[in-house]
Order: C-alpha cells, then structure tokens, then sequence
C-alpha cells in the first residue's frame, strides 16, 4: 500500500527544507550527513531543495555502518573531525524505526565537536528503543513492528513510501 506519492514527498521535502532553515538561521554552514544508501539519497534530495531556496554553504556527507552488525564494522564518514568542528551536523535517513541504526550513526562524531546535531527522516515510525529524538519529520506513522516501510528514492521522478 502506498503511503506517499511523488508529489507528496516533494512536498514533505520542500516543507523540511524550510524548517530545516529556520531552526538554523545563524548557522554559515549547514553538513547533512545521510545513513548509507537511502539515508543518502534523502539526504541529496534536500540539498537540493535547501538549494533552491538558500544561499548558505551546505555539505553533503555519508555516514557508512552495517546496521544489522554495528559493532562489527567500522562506522565512518567522509568528513573529518577538523570539517565538522563547530558546525550544524543534521543526520538524515529515511526511515526512522527502533532508532538503532541511527544511535550507532551517531558514533562518528564522539571524536569531534560539532557545535549541534539533529536529525531529520522522511517516516518515523514511533517504534523507538534507543534514545534517538528526530527533529526534522515528513511524516509520522503509527505502524504494527511487524509491518515494514519501504521508501523508493532511487528514481528522481517515481519517489514513493510504500507499507508492506
């Protein structure tokens, strides 16, 4: 069952977008940093949206982490600590479900000190288990755990947030 069309998170983008700007309106210098493949893709699509309608320097950066074995292997990030000292770090994914991915995401700046970090999704899904609190939300769902959410971001003119 399809959740969001196109057209809605275009909109969902666009509307971010904005807040994303009016909580950080002293910043110089916005990074979005998005979670491996699809957190990126989100990620790309709001600079691109920020773009439009902004003139601040914004940075573009992946954070890499195998959710399924955090522990297992490295958390990285293109960025070093040097590039994100004193700077507005907003994590992005897509899909924000127990919080786990994103709170081990998080490891990358312990040895830097970014002057702030939020974070951003597309769905949340309100099934928290680790202390993770989104400020920047397109929408949030009231789902059963059993039931999964999938967000195609891959194709620049079919997006879509489909439940299964």
């Amino acid at each position: 069952m399809q959740v969001l069309n196109h057209y809605q998170i275009s909109q969902k983008i666009t509307r971010l977008s904005y807040e994303i700007l009016e909580n950080n309106l002293d910043e110089n210098e916005i990074i979005l940093a998005g979670i491996n493949n699809n957190g990126f893709r989100f990620a790309q699509l709001l600079l691109e949206s920020l773009r439009k309608i902004s003139n601040k320097t914004l940075v573009l950066s992946r954070i890499k982490l195998n959710p399924a074995k955090p522990l297992d292997f490295p958390i990285e990030t293109d960025l070093t600590p040097e590039q994100m000292k004193d700077k507005c770090i907003i994590v992005v994914d897509d899909v924000a479900n127990t919080g786990r991915t994103i709170f081990y995401a998080f490891r990358v700046y312990m040895h830097s000190l970014p002057k702030k970090i939020e974070l951003a999704v597309l769905v949340d899904r309100k099934h928290k288990m680790f202390p993770v609190k989104v400020d920047y939300v397109g929408l949030s769902l009231a789902t059963t755990i059993q039931e999964n959410i999938t967000a195609e971001l891959q194709h620049n003119h079919a997006l879509a947030v489909t439940l299964n």
